[in-house]
């Protein structure tokens, strides 16, 4: 399903808080600051007096950038010595997200206004975009690989915010000349790497403390907990998704998904495949390798939530696994919940599920928020 590979500290002091989010800044050779970024690989950005460089890393060839950005306070004069790279006025006022994931995000962010359009809203479960829609303050721009190119250009987005893939360039849109933000946080290898991203948004946006602040304090709460998952001497083995069509995509052993399992005290059963994205594998290999494993988790889509029954009716096989058997089976239903626009900056809510799936008693009250077990 194309939407789940297109398709997440406050401190005792202020000073703590600063440190925290990355506050601190080293000088560089060049004259401007760099700012600290904890966990991000991907990213880098460095300040001067009258511009912000940010760069993104090719995620397939970790030894070129894949873009350059020079952020410019849109309300003076472009500075004529600027090295090289796309220059963006900032803050942006208007731009297009191909992502519910980002729109999210610029929403909790504060700036759901400079959103102008969206493509994809189906396959949103964000109430405020469906509405802005319906009253016309927010575009429709349809199918994310072939969006409505004549309501863009009436529109005049100053910015479009899109997630690049290999080997695959943006189509027509890039004849419109208006700035492409690579949105390439999905590639990064950590939870709270991909989380980190949202000080680069905050930054697009103008609201660079309230990103950076929102950061630290997802850190603090994702740190806590993966301390208090190391409390258990048990660590289970974890399988997850679902066959799709005729390959099974798994999330490879270096993404973010599968270090966020470690983090929960759990055994991923592709922790050494050496893969940062999802790795497509045929139905025998997943078996051979995860058909003892204690516990599977599954996201689909559909109207109703899944049940054993119906997944033994999807095909037949998958009641060979021991999860089946013993129904340690784990499901979230996306059509209703909002896992694709949270958990990318707010992996501290993903990693409290399954710290509460993989060790209950270290969460006696908690009530999961995204996976529940699959009924009979």
């Amino acid at each position: 399903m194309r939407h789940y590979l297109v398709i997440g500290l406050w401190c005792v002091c202020l000073s703590a808080l600063l440190a925290a989010c990355g506050g601190r800044k080293a000088e560089t050779a060049s004259g401007g600051q760099s700012v600290e970024l904890r966990y991000a690989q991907r990213l880098s950005m460095v300040e001067f007096k009258d511009y912000t460089r940010v760069e993104v890393q090719n995620p397939w060839d970790t030894a070129r950038v894949l873009q350059t950005y020079l952020l410019v306070d849109g309300t003076k004069e472009v500075p004529t010595d600027l090295p090289k790279g796309v220059v963006v006025r900032v803050p942006l006022k208007k731009v297009v997200t191909y992502s519910a994931v980002h729109a999210s995000l610029i929403d909790e962010l504060g700036v759901f206004s400079g959103i102008g359009g969206i493509c994809d809203l189906e396959y949103s479960n964000l109430d405020k975009a469906h509405e802005a829609v319906k009253r016309g303050a927010v575009v429709d721009l349809g199918d994310g690989l072939a969006p409505n190119m004549e309501r863009m250009i009436e529109l005049m987005p100053d910015g479009l915010l899109i997630s690049p893939f290999e080997n695959c360039g943006h189509g027509r849109v890039v004849q419109l000349g208006v700035p492409i933000i690579e949105c390439a946080d999905y590639m990064e290898t950590s939870a709270l790497g991909r989380a980190e991203w949202m000080r680069f948004y905050g930054r697009l946006f103008g609201v660079a403390q309230r990103a950076d602040s929102l950061f630290a304090a997802v850190e603090k709460r994702y740190m806590d907990l993966k301390a208090l998952a190391q409390k258990s001497a048990v660590k289970p083995t974890v399988l997850s998704e679902l066959k799709n069509g005729t390959a099974w995509y798994v999330p490879g052993g270096r993404s973010w998904m599968s270090l966020l399992y470690q983090d929960a005290g759990a055994h991923y059963i592709f922790r050494e495949d050496q893969h940062s994205g999802s790795v497509p594998l045929s139905f025998e290999t997943v078996f051979d390798k995860g058909q003892n494993a204690d516990f599977w988790l599954v996201k689909y889509n559909q109207a109703k939530d899944k049940t054993f029954q119906e997944l033994k009716q999807d095909y037949a096989p998958y009641a060979g696994f021991k999860a089946f058997k013993s129904q340690t089976i784990y499901g979230c239903n996306t059509n209703s919940i909002r896992f694709y626009e949270e958990i990318p900056y707010h992996p501290d809510l993903f990693l409290k599920d399954l710290i509460k799936i993989f060790h209950p008693e270290l969460l006696p009250e908690y009530n999961s928020r995204f996976f529940t077990k699959l009924a009979d």
